[in-house]
């Protein structure tokens, strides 16, 4: 009969909801809709290059800046918007956050020249940063540890449904009313859920110690080199990621021969496997409790689908299309994992400034990929290409902490 009911009490104790579990999944839910917002503004430039290069005059090189403007203001105030968050608590970065990017976009719509488009969209891209750090942290703050992976997986499905708005809204919209009309989009979605976050989203109680004026929260970064590791970790393996989401499609029509509108339904697939991807490995994370152990698994899988991916087009379409998918899938599976364990390790009191560095250091190392990969593809084709980018995934992988560095830490 005892061990009957500690068996019993086990797995209530399971299943029984977790404290502030209302509060949690509002977070949650209000930090995916601001994020997926912001990703609206900052993508919404991309969607318009084909507006101004072949209606408005410009060169690809002029659109090209325009649309990385937002990039660029999002990796200068990162860092910035995490401290802030770290002072001052998630809800108000948040919500002023995402006000200030529908005023940018507000400014980009009335724009009178491109040299102002440009401006407001750098500020908007600086503003929205906000919920790239402040987001992650508000989860983190409420999920117990048994949860956070799927929480966070969940939470990393906001860029690529940004990205579909955006792509689905935008042209449409840009084609029949101009520049002004399709950044009403992310005007309104921002200003909305601005307030909204304003409203649900209540901040995660701090530990004591974190609380306590006397003592300056202990740096984790000068604790071990945990982070710095998940660091370098996660920029070696947004390699693989953004070769593949630059240049899948053109590899697919122009190396495959796959007609553009089943490439790009192709591609558009992949990323949403790939954003289901990314909940099922933070639940796999809860189970083995561990971050590193998954994120291992996922270095050498990149390394080993790049691989596949170098020899499959040698060998014809459809094999091409299904590496490519499998590709597409785990090469953005590293990003939760990464992002939890950054946001756990580093504590409430350093988790905002910990989260701007990791996706700093990101955004950079995105932004080198797309001219880096494109100069190696017009020198050795795109089967070598893929393979030398195989070697980041594996350089990553001794790099990941040993199993139990996590418990070390804590």
């Amino acid at each position: 009969m005892p061990v009957n009911s500690g068996g019993m009490g086990m797995r209530q104790a399971t299943t029984a909801p977790f404290p502030h579990a209302t509060r949690a999944w509002t977070a949650l839910t209000l930090g995916v809709a601001a994020q997926t917002a912001g990703t609206v503004f900052v993508t919404t430039p991309a969607f318009l290059i084909p507006l101004l290069h072949t209606e408005r005059g410009l060169t690809l090189a002029q659109a090209g800046l325009l649309a990385s403007a937002p990039t660029l203001g999002m990796v200068l105030t990162l860092i910035a918007w995490g401290a802030l968050a770290d002072r001052v608590g998630e809800k108000w970065v948040i919500a002023g956050g995402l006000a200030l990017t529908s005023l940018a976009a507000l400014g980009a719509a009335a724009a009178p020249g491109y040299l102002w488009l440009g401006v407001f969209l750098l500020l908007g891209g600086a503003a929205s940063a906000s919920t790239n750090s402040a987001s992650g942290k508000v989860v983190v703050g409420w999920f117990p540890k048994d949860r956070r992976g799927l929480a966070m997986g969940i939470r990393q499905m906001a860029q690529p449904l940004g990205v579909t708005v955006a792509a689905v809204t935008v042209p449409s919209i840009a084609a029949s009313g101009g520049i002004g009309a399709a950044l009403i989009v992310p005007l309104l979605l921002t200003a909305v859920l601005a307030v909204a976050c304003a409203i649900g989203i209540v901040n995660p109680p701090r530990p004591v110690a974190a609380m306590v004026s006397s003592d300056r929260p202990r740096n984790p970064y000068r604790a071990s080199g945990f982070l710095w590791r998940i660091h370098a970790v996660s920029v070696l393996l947004v390699v693989p990621q953004f070769t593949l989401s630059t240049f899948a499609l053109v590899w697919l029509v122009t190396e495959l021969h796959v007609p553009a509108l089943a490439a790009g339904i192709l591609v558009g697939s992949a990323q949403f496997v790939g954003a289901v991807g990314r909940i099922g490995i933070g639940v796999l994370s809860d189970r083995v409790a561990s971050r590193v152990r998954p994120l291992r698994w996922v270095a050498i899988s990149a390394c080993v689908v790049m691989l596949l991916l170098a020899a499959a087009g040698q060998t014809g379409w459809l094999a091409g299309a299904i590496v490519l998918v499998i590709a597409m899938t785990v090469t953005v599976a590293d990003n939760g994992l990464a992002f939890t364990s950054v946001a756990e390790m580093s504590g409430s009191a350093w988790s905002g400034r910990a989260l701007g560095v990791q996706n700093t250091g990101q955004f950079l190392a995105a932004s080198a990929v797309g001219p880096l990969v494109g100069v190696l593809i017009g020198l050795v084709g795109y089967p070598l290409a893929f393979a030398i980018v195989a070697v980041c995934p594996a350089v990553a992988v001794p790099l990941v902490p040993r199993d139990g560095a996590e418990r070390d830490h804590l």
